[in-house]
């Protein structure tokens, strides 16, 4: 009984205790609270008897849903860049790669034409236990035909993902089996790598790629760290290149992995929102090899934390260009339909205090997207000596006190420029149109038997095969075929290394997996090569 009584004490102090402290503020102060408490509730009965009035009185029928969801968008667009609405479908699309699976059937795929192809099923999913393999046509779901009927490919997606438990009716193509093939597969969860490779670069040094950060990435780095460990990894190139970001906290457990107990990491800081720091708060599995990681232009947000904090804390070194420059902290605000606002609420700082986000003006979207290009016509993206920094923003390191830069984004340690003359145009049109995905596609699904065969293992494959010459007849007819030419015979000669080295990684990719790809494609990749030379 005398439980429930202190209980009851309590509900009743703290329901008084708001009033208590309001008797207790001057009578100007009191004035000023109502005054602006009957402000905002002025605004909303505004913003309510507008919309009231629309659907209502407009001369024309509104769609009501359009009208909020197109207010809400007016509001947001006049603050920064980075707070956004999104309908429930666009918010389920933006989480579902973060959150760290989806519901379907385990396939990847892709479209020729308008016939969808399996390039590989998911390890261990619900179509591999089944027995779809890669090169099978899926040509009906449910008895609705999904192949020769130019249905969209988010259509067809929709159609093969489904509650886990629930069964997709499958009719298959399979070359060299006279007769449909019959499935069903129960549909189950598919997880949703963050992490798209990880492979040894050469004795003793470790490679890996992370693409985002979501709900499953720090364990998913653990795991590749421990592999790449039992095959003699004593340092590591940790590639961030175009990772667009994701979730603070992954991030922030990620790079404790490279530091010391007590190291700080990042910190928040807003006009609603004191100051928050985020520490490593454990002994990291990697605090004494040596570290490179690599960043470009696209890498932004949770991976400018990542690679602030190594920086800062000098723990490795930088390699690339300077990151996109994107500090501000969003905090998700969930809708009854399902729908979300992310509303920006503070700003992200790294450990010697250099605040990320580049600058913008409220409520200028268009040239805050402008940037990357003006970065580009700058020079700032291909020569080191277009890049200035004024005194104000230089900064010093934790443990070494190097100098190091703010005013947006992380200027690397050592600067890679961007090869402009090997990807040409007539490249980008022939990437464009689809014609390289295209044809690897038609190339690999002919001759994925033979080649099987003739390398058996991966090692083999990367030191012997070269695009043979029909395939890049097959490119360039097709390409033809959409009008898309080179402009003259330098312009073909200048496309062709950089079309194979993308082609050999792409063929990689459909007779393993992404490890191959990367592994091809490094080898061209200036970063890489800089990152081994520092290593050295």
């Amino acid at each position: 009984m005398k439980k429930r009584n202190n209980s009851w004490v309590q509900r009743l102090f703290v329901g008084v205790l708001p009033l208590c402290l309001f008797s207790f503020l001057p009578i100007k102060a009191q004035l000023i609270v109502t005054d602006n408490r009957a402000n905002a509730e002025s605004q909303l009965r505004k913003l309510s008897i507008a919309e009231m009035a629309i659907k209502s009185l407009y001369v024309e029928e509104v769609d009501e849903q359009k009208l909020v969801e197109d207010a809400i968008r007016g509001m947001l667009e006049k603050l920064d860049p980075h707070s956004t609405y999104t309908t429930p479908k666009e918010t389920k699309a933006m989480t579902e790669p973060l959150n760290g699976s989806f519901e379907g059937i385990g396939v990847q795929f892709n479209m020729v034409e308008d016939t969808l192809i399996v390039i590989q099923p998911v390890i261990n999913g619900p179509s591999e236990k089944v027995g779809i393999v890669a090169g099978d046509r899926i040509v009906m779901v449910n008895d609705t035909a999904i192949a020769g009927v130019k249905m969209s490919k988010e259509e067809i997606m929709r159609r093969l993902r489904g509650p886990k438990g629930t069964i997709a009716d499958l009719r298959i193509v399979r070359p060299g089996i006279k007769d449909l093939l019959t499935f069903k597969v129960k549909r189950d969860k598919i997880p949703v790598h963050t992490v798209d490779a990880s492979y040894m670069l050469k004795p003793g040094v470790g490679y890996i790629r992370i693409g985002s950060f979501g709900a499953t990435t720090y364990d998913e780095f653990k795991e590749r760290m421990a592999q790449l460990k039992a095959e003699g990894m004593k340092d590591l190139v940790l590639d961030l290149q175009e990772n667009g970001g994701g979730y603070l906290q992954a991030a922030a457990d990620l790079a404790g992995e490279f530091l010391e107990p007590g190291d700080l990491i990042v910190y928040t800081e807003g006009r609603q929102v004191p100051r928050r720091d985020y520490k490593a708060d454990r002994n990291g599995s990697f605090r004494q090899g040596r570290l490179v990681v690599l960043v470009d232009q696209f890498t932004a947000s949770a991976a400018e934390i990542v690679t602030g904090a190594i920086q800062d804390q000098d723990r490795g070194l930088v390699v690339g260009r300077r990151t996109y420059g994107k500090g501000l902290v969003q905090r998700p605000i969930e809708l009854l339909d399902g729908s979300m606002i992310r509303l920006t609420i503070a700003h992200y700082f790294t450990p010697s205090g250099r605040c990320i986000q580049k600058p913008y003006e409220k409520g200028d979207k268009k040239s805050y997207d402008k940037d990357l290009l003006n970065r580009l016509n700058s020079g700032e993206l291909t020569n080191a000596d277009s890049i200035h920094f004024a005194d104000s923003l230089k900064y010093q390191t934790l443990k070494k006190q190097r100098t190091v830069y703010g005013g947006g984004g992380i200027m690397p340690d050592y600067f890679i420029p961007l090869d402009t003359t090997r990807y040409t145009r007539y490249h980008r049109e022939l990437a464009a149109k689809s014609v390289i995905i295209q044809q690897n596609l038609r190339y690999v699904d002919k001759n994925r038997k033979a080649l099987k065969k003739q390398y058996p293992d991966f090692a083999k494959f990367k030191a012997e095969f070269e695009i043979p010459q029909s395939l890049v007849d097959a490119i360039v007819k097709e390409g033809e075929k959409q009008n898309i030419k080179p402009k003259d015979d330098a312009e073909m000669q200048q496309t062709l290394p950089y079309l194979k080295l993308q082609m050999k990684a792409l063929i990689a990719r459909d007779l393993w997996d992404m490890n191959e790809y990367f592994s091809v494609f490094n080898e061209d990749s200036e970063a890489v090569k800089k990152a081994l030379e520092l290593l050295q």
